[in-house]
């Protein structure tokens, strides 16, 4: 009885190397042409779970989550010091879609970083910075201002607590004069105090007070003159 003979399915070379090529799992360092490196886990060709790259051009680094090649979940960004050859952490914290988003800390030096949320590479939602000059905002961020309810400590201690808007005091707030012993109450616009009301706070403690004591002065109704100049502020922010 003739055998029929079944002819072989071969494969064509291009598509055996491009199956051996391919990086999925984990796998030891891939280098670029550039110099850069990538050490960690593969999925489909793309990083994709726990690694580092280094861009050796720029001579910083990435240690963290990846997901779709791009650095999506929990990592660290640090910076090389040639004069020392370590590293230096610029940020560490969460990732979505290859820019800074969720909780994380900024270092920008020695004495100035931030510590709170971020949103599309910004900072935006609450956090905390403290600047080199030793001033230290806490409060509300949008779009990397202070925008919302937030709280400025100067370095001498005086501080501005009340509201922002795209990183200017803007709508009521307080300013404590520690150094004074005084305190203002009242409404600011675009970073500029329009009305208000000045007292004495806490004129004992103070390092340098006032000569004298603010005298009481007395409005028959101070409401509605305040409210009369919050409504005025207000239809012109509207009407800008």
């Amino acid at each position: 009885m003739p055998h029929k003979k079944i002819p072989k399915t071969t494969v064509p070379p291009v598509k055996v190397w491009e199956q051996k090529a391919q990086k999925c799992g984990l796998l030891h360092s891939v280098y670029s042409v550039n110099g850069d490196n990538y050490t960690g886990e593969w999925l489909e060709n793309k990083k994709h779970g726990k690694g580092t790259q280094v861009w050796k051009k720029s001579g910083v680094i990435y240690d963290g989550d990846w997901t779709n090649g791009k650095r999506d979940g929990y990592g660290t960004f640090s910076r090389l010091n040639p004069a020392t050859n370590d590293y230096i952490r610029l940020y560490c914290g969460e990732w979505k879609n290859d820019k800074k988003d969720g909780f994380g800390t900024q270092f920008y030096s020695e004495t100035s970083w931030y510590e709170g949320e971020w949103h599309d590479g910004l900072r935006s939602g609450w956090g905390r910075m403290y600047n080199d000059n030793g001033d230290v905002y806490e409060g509300e961020w949008l779009k990397d201002k202070h925008h919302g309810q937030g709280m400025l400590r100067l370095a001498n201690e005086n501080r501005y607590e009340g509201c922002w808007r795209q990183g200017k005091k803007h709508g009521p707030g307080r300013f404590f004069y520690l150094n004074k012993g005084q305190l203002y109450e009242g409404c600011w616009e675009d970073g500029v105090a329009k009305y208000g009301t000045v007292s004495d706070f806490g004129r004992e403690e103070a390092s340098n007070p006032t000569m004298y004591p603010i005298p009481q002065v007395r409005l028959l109704d101070i409401n509605s003159v305040i409210m009369a100049k919050s409504s005025l502020i207000e239809d012109d922010s509207m009407g800008s």
